[in-house]
């Protein structure tokens, strides 16, 4: 699994690269056939200091995104890994349902 990390606008420092490669591999559990994964920070200098995190997740066959915004990075990416493993669950559910009929 090849896991890109891309920082708009700002440089990543390496606490959150690190938290970033543990929320992802964690996602491994759900599906071992993961090629590619492509994390995408930007940040929005404004009031609020917005900061969103990208995921998109290349499986065999599909391509799933999932994008979140928060205050914080970790928590932009942690909501976003969430929604990721319910799409792997949701994939994995109908993939077992296809075999079995």
């Amino acid at each position: 699994m090849n896991i890109n990390i891309t920082a708009r606008k700002f440089k990543a420092h390496d606490t959150l690269k690190d938290y970033i490669n543990g929320e992802i591999s964690s996602l491994e559990k759900f599906n071992d056939d993961i090629m590619d994964v492509d994390v995408i920070l930007s940040f929005q200098n404004s009031k609020d200091s917005i900061k969103t995190a990208e995921i998109i997740l290349q499986v065999p066959g599909q391509t799933l995104t999932a994008t979140e915004t928060t205050d914080d990075f970790k928590k932009s990416v942690g909501a976003s890994v969430e929604k990721i493993a319910r799409q792997l669950e949701k994939l994995k559910t109908k993939r077992t349902a296809r075999v079995k009929s």
